[in-house]
């Protein structure tokens, strides 16, 4: 079947769509993450659908792993995956709130990925209604935690993906409409400087302020930056009084690099770094990383699929690796076929420009569809 005849309407996806992006699910709010893990199985079931619910740990909310009717289902299919925790803090809906101007709608987490797990649950839903019966079954697999790595939901994403044959990830399409068949390194790391406390009226001279070596050393992370490796300070805390000397700061820095041995190499340095004196500490821990995915043969196999059905829609998506990792790099270091970047067109992801071409929807729909039908 030409998925190109499916009647995919991106107006009715995006009223749809609107209900996940005014549920907000920040990471670190369990409870709002589950929240809408409740309206993505309610749909889910809806469409046929077998929920399984995975219980939160970490303190991160739930997962929901979805299964569809298919006549052979224990033969390894097709794992769509994607998250549906944000980075927007609640309250974001007050500064970002949903709307649509001509072809973009804008809201907290509409690109990065609600706009992608919705289509390709609207993706599996049109071949329902239009009788047609993939080769594969089809599992789906909603997580919690990928904004921050997925330290707690990693080894269910890996035990899931060696299930299957394929793995789809609608996380945005690429800024020139690509897809994602290769993604970077990625390290995280946890920050700590400590001081000497002290009055800081009275007898400033005696205290040693672990946020001015907090600062000193941010500088000196994010100068150790280079081409082949890159490194940035993200989140500092420290200081309750003005009147006191801190004692203690903390912060969290993330490495990126294009290559393994490259990123190897950045946490070797980071780990090395020590206070700038011996009056003060510095002190950093490894943090979650995630392994580099290079592109494969089969990798490649399964993008020249992608291609061939969007050539057919009237369109080329080029293949591309990526920084800004997804859980797509688990799944394709453990060298299963595995194409990102399925999902909505856009921009601003990440802050309060966040935004969606709206007619993506559905072609990006199409698409998803296509590749569920092809892959054998």
């Amino acid at each position: 079947m030409n998925p190109d005849a499916l009647p995919f309407d991106a107006d009715t996806m995006l009223t749809g769509l609107r209900e996940w992006v005014e549920c907000e699910s920040p990471t670190f709010d369990a409870a709002s993450v589950n929240r809408m893990m409740d309206l993505a199985s309610r749909a889910l079931v809806l469409a046929g659908a077998r929920i399984e619910r995975v219980a939160g740990r970490m303190g991160c909310g739930d997962c929901v792993r979805a299964t569809f009717p298919h006549a052979a289902p224990d033969v390894p299919g097709i794992l769509v995956m994607g998250h549906l925790d944000t980075v927007h803090p609640i309250g974001t809906l007050e500064k970002l709130p949903f709307r649509r101007e001509g072809n973009r709608a804008w809201g907290p987490g509409i690109l990065d990925m609600k706009g992608g797990n919705y289509l390709s649950l609207e993706a599996i839903r049109q071949l329902q209604r239009a009788g047609q019966r993939t080769k594969l079954p089809i599992t789906v697999l909603f997580t919690s935690d990928e904004e921050i790595g997925s330290p707690s939901t990693r080894d269910l994403i890996e035990a899931e993906a060696s299930r299957h044959k394929y793995v789809l990830v609608p996380e945005p399409a690429r800024p020139d409409g690509g897809v994602v068949t290769g993604r970077y390194a990625i390290a995280r790391f946890n920050l700590e400087a400590t001081g000497r406390p002290s009055h800081a009226g009275a007898r400033l001279g005696e205290g040693r302020s672990a946020i001015r070596e907090m600062a000193r050393k941010l500088i000196e992370i994010e100068d150790m930056t280079t081409e082949s490796c890159t490194f940035s300070v993200g989140v500092i805390h420290g200081g309750a009084w003005v009147n006191c000397v801190t004692t203690t700061c903390t912060g969290e820095a993330l490495s990126m690099a294009k290559r393994q041995e490259d990123l190897d190499r950045g946490v070797a340095a980071m780990l090395g770094l020590r206070g700038s004196s011996n009056e003060v500490q510095f002190k950093v821990t490894r943090g979650v990383t995630r392994p580099v995915w290079e592109p494969d043969v089969r990798g490649m196999a399964l993008y020249e699929t992608a291609n061939g059905i969007a050539q057919g829609l009237g369109y080329t998506i080029n293949p591309q690796s990526s920084g800004g990792g997804s859980d797509g790099n688990f799944t394709g270091a453990m060298g299963i076929p595995t194409l990102d970047g399925l999902g909505v067109a856009g921009a601003g992801a990440h802050t309060l420009d966040e935004h969606i071409q709206v007619d993506s929807l559905a072609y990006r729909g199409k698409l998803m569809a296509g590749l569920l039908m092809a892959l054998a």
